[in-house]
């Protein structure tokens, strides 16, 4: 990834993270962007000149529009999006609100849908020097190619996230865009929206033991283990790398096994 630039959102902490500390450690450098402003600048003290921390809340076009600058300001180019700001809701249907509802589309869908459009002049500019395309890696989740059992809202917007990664592949290479468009469906993984998704599983079990929640998980997962942030980024430096030059439209799942079963 060396001379690559990067932009990803939610990236203060947990996958996003881990992403942009993976991405630095190839060559790359790297626009953070999300709402834990505190958070966000420490994560980008931590990895050093090569990082920059912008605000972003990934439901506002000004938001989108400054982190581009910030980023263009900086780095001179955009070659990769990674749209990893999400939220779990972690309600049934009967529970939730339509405020909620209309918050979860705002971030998990808007979100992926303004980021590619605002980032997509830059990411087309700079596709035109780059051998290999530039690239966009959205972030969608099993449950956006099998139903979840804790939250089926949430897997309504991921499996809008899983369709929308290949219709914008589609239409980018029909326009001789050069941008590759890529899915990342992590399982559940031992970050504070993975303790989210134990919380509630504990909440439908009756006990709210996240404890046992979490053994539960582990029991059904062939790997016998959950997953890391460092095991999903790994996957994402992947698919955003000239290593994944023939790939597009296409979704990466790591998840111990646990949607082959």
């Amino acid at each position: 990834m060396d001379g690559k630039v990067a932009l990803i959102s939610g990236a203060a902490r947990g996958i996003g993270g881990e992403t942009a500390r993976l991405m630095l450690e190839a060559g790359a450098t790297v626009a953070i962007g999300d709402v834990l402003d505190e958070r966000g600048r420490e994560t980008a003290r931590t990895l050093g000149d090569a990082a920059l921390y912008v605000h972003l809340d990934v439901s506002r076009d000004e938001d989108w529009n400054t982190a581009v600058a910030a980023a263009l300001g900086r780095f001179g180019k955009l070659d990769i999006l990674v749209n990893n700001a999400g939220l779990f809701l972690g309600k049934d249907i009967e529970a939730a609100s339509l405020a909620e509802w209309e918050r979860l589309c705002a971030v998990n869908l808007t979100g992926v849908f303004l980021g590619t459009k605002l980032c997509l002049p830059a990411l087309r500019e700079a596709a035109q020097q780059s051998p290999h395309r530039s690239a966009i890696v959205n972030l969608a989740s099993t449950a956006g190619i099998v139903g979840s059992t804790q939250d089926p809202l949430y897997s309504m917007t991921k499996g809008g996230v899983t369709l929308f990664t290949k219709s914008a592949a589609l239409e980018f290479a029909r326009k001789g865009y050069r941008i590759r468009v890529n899915s990342m469906h992590p399982g559940t993984i031992g970050t504070d929206m993975g303790d989210q998704v134990l919380a509630t599983r504990a909440r439908n079990l009756g006990t709210n033991d996240i404890e046992a929640a979490r053994r539960q998980v582990i029991e059904r997962l062939p790997i016998g283990r959950m997953g890391t942030p460092n095991d999903i980024a790994k996957g994402i430096v992947f698919l955003a790398s000239d290593d994944a030059a023939f790939m597009t439209g296409a979704g990466l799942v790591i998840d111990g096994g646990i949607t082959a079963q």
